[in-house]
């Protein structure tokens, strides 16, 4: 049985790109880049895999692919074997026709269907508050990482701030409605939006989850004020979880 969350995302995937730009008024693709450039400095650091030769990477609730190809972009000659992963086909299948040379793959956050140590490094946009347990999502990441493997999450989370407070309670739930209703006729998956901000993590307790399921918190980025950010989170290259 489809989930309504994964109905949503389907039935919105040809408008997702347009209006994450235009709702963010580009900052989306900025913050992207900002991420991706971060990944390559911990690449270029010689004991994390010898360098930035052959780079294995999932992007992991990757929707359309957008960041795996900010992150191809970005590794300009480096040879990058991309997948990318989400429970939407209905995002999945727009990934070739906008010429991304990755793989698609149709799988659960929570439950990969990739081998243990997997991939050198991963990506998740925007994707890990719609996922039912972020701890879950966490620990299947830290599992098919390699040991020194980097996973960064660009996300909204729940706001703190009394700036970040005041848009997502007051401004943010008229607005981002209204323009999603407008461009996609799809309001409620609009409403769904601000809603999953609000009820997501604080920044901190997330970074707190990742290092219970192992990882190390190497960089945490604010974006805009806090309006979202970039968690760096590294699997220790000899320890293991637990």
């Amino acid at each position: 049985m489809v989930s309504p969350v994964r109905k949503m995302f389907d039935e919105i995937a040809n408008r997702y790109d347009f209006l994450n730009h235009f709702l963010s008024c580009g900052q989306d693709v900025m913050w992207r880049r900002y991420c991706c450039r971060q990944m390559k400095k911990f690449c270029r650091d010689p004991q994390v895999f010898g360098g930035m030769r052959d780079i294995s990477l999932l992007d992991m609730c990757g929707g359309t692919g957008d960041f795996a190809r900010s992150f191809r972009k970005t590794f300009g000659d480096a040879c990058v074997q991309a997948v990318v992963g989400d429970f939407s086909f209905g995002m999945l299948r727009r990934v070739r026709p906008k010429g991304i040379d990755a793989a698609a793959v149709q799988c659960d956050a929570m439950k990969l269907p990739f081998g243990e140590a997997s991939f050198k490094m991963m990506l998740n946009g925007f994707g890990m508050r719609n996922v039912p347990d972020a701890r879950g999502a966490l620990q299947e990441s830290f599992r098919v990482l390699e040991r020194g493997g980097y996973l960064c999450v660009l996300e909204f989370f729940a706001p703190r701030n009394i700036f970040n407070r005041f848009f997502y309670g007051v401004l943010a739930p008229v607005f981002i409605p209204l323009m999603g209703a407008f461009f996609s006729g799809k309001r409620d998956a609009y409403v769904y939006l601000v809603q999953s901000i609000k009820r997501f993590l604080p920044v901190k307790d997330f970074c707190r989850i990742a290092e219970e399921c192992g990882f190390e918190v190497a960089k945490v980025k604010s974006f805009n004020g806090g309006i979202s950010y970039g968690v760096f989170l590294r699997k220790p290259a000899e320890a293991s979880r637990g």
